[in-house]
């Protein structure tokens, strides 16, 4: 099991064993597939279940465990554990926890725009903000399902995508309100992240092996080759039909022919690989356990390590076009320039 020394004990991605279908529930998972990373037919907008719990306001949220992150508009929010999200006006400097309705752990944030978000977890937690994130509607909750999500996207305002367990994949047509789900292959792998090429391909990377991409907006999708059967967290589409897909022990691979074909990226570490961008001078950017960090200049070719001295799990990290990174993982929220990245600092 890839699951960090000293982390709760959980579920990770066998290689090997093929899971049960998703009617079989024996496979228990308590925490998120994300948190494990970094710590380690029509679902209505109401559900049946007992109203979950809001989350809690804590003085040292911003500190907590956090697992994804946006910029947008001169705005960074942050999203985590226990329902905590978080919001910054002015750069990091200072963070405000959001009034939640649930306490589940979220993974995965996506904004359309300063006013249009949305952030979806665990418990099939589907939140919707239009205010800019002050207020946020839990448009589904059904914790009964047992299948968290791990990822958000949206092509605009109104249709959008939450992807997750046992090969979840919702979608919307009406800007969150009411979501459908639907099979997009026969397996039942759970589905970590989804990515947007700009010729318009869309890539999501899943668990033991299973990448899939769609070259019609979503509507079809196939399954892709791959040379690893341990889970992949993480997608970055480059130039053209260019694409890199990482994950488990370090493992990263890059793809000139949209997925059709691959070869293995030397990383030089076995750390896990959670999350990776394409920044705006060029430079590819990819992020882990223990503290990882990976560049390359060479429009994502070759890489070079930079291991951080503190050694503390990075979930993800965003450009927030002031020539800043924002950073979340174990240690909460920050920011930082990519030169204290690549020099070690912390």
């Amino acid at each position: 099991m890839d699951t960090p020394s000293g982390t709760p004990s959980a579920r990770v991605a066998d290689p090997v064993t093929r899971p049960l279908r998703p009617t079989h529930r024996r496979r228990m998972m308590t925490i998120l597939v994300l948190t494990i990373a970094v710590g380690a037919g029509v679902l209505a907008t109401a559900q049946d279940e007992t109203a979950p719990e809001a989350a809690a306001m804590a003085r040292l949220a911003s500190r907590t465990l956090t697992l994804d992150a946006f910029a947008v508009d001169g705005a960074y929010v942050a999203v985590g554990e226990r329902g905590h999200i978080l919001i910054s006006t002015d750069g990091g400097e200072t963070w405000q926890q959001q009034q939640v309705p649930t306490r589940t752990a979220l993974a995965g944030v996506y904004f359309h725009d300063r006013n249009l978000g949305w952030a979806v977890g665990h418990d099939s937690a589907i939140l919707r903000t239009v205010d800019g994130g002050t207020t946020w509607e839990l448009v589904n909750w059904a914790p009964d399902d047992e299948a968290p999500f791990f990822d958000v996207w949206f092509s605009d305002a109104d249709n959008g995508v939450a992807i997750g367990a046992y090969g979840g994949f919702h979608e919307t047509t009406d800007g969150g309100a009411t979501w459908s789900s639907r099979w997009i292959s026969e397996d039942d792998w759970h589905l970590h992240k989804i990515a947007r090429s700009e010729n318009g391909r869309l890539y999501i990377a899943g668990e033991a092996g299973s990448v899939y991409r769609s070259d019609d907006d979503g509507e079809n999708w196939v399954t892709l080759p791959t040379l690893y059967q341990g889970s992949y967290f993480g997608v970055v589409p480059l130039e053209g039909d260019s694409v890199l897909i990482f994950g488990l022990r370090g493992h990263l691979f890059r793809s000139d022919d949209a997925g059709e074909s691959w070869q293995e990226l030397e990383t030089g570490t076995v750390s896990m690989l959670t999350d990776g961008q394409q920044m705006a001078d060029g430079t590819v950017l990819i992020t882990g356990l223990g503290g990882t960090v990976l560049t390359s200049s060479d429009d994502g070719h070759t890489f070079a390590l930079h291991q951080q001295a503190n050694r503390r799990g990075i979930s993800a990290a965003v450009e927030t076009g002031d020539g800043a990174l924002l950073l979340v993982g174990e240690f909460g929220v920050k920011t930082a320039a990519l030169t204290e990245l690549t020099t070690g600092s912390d």
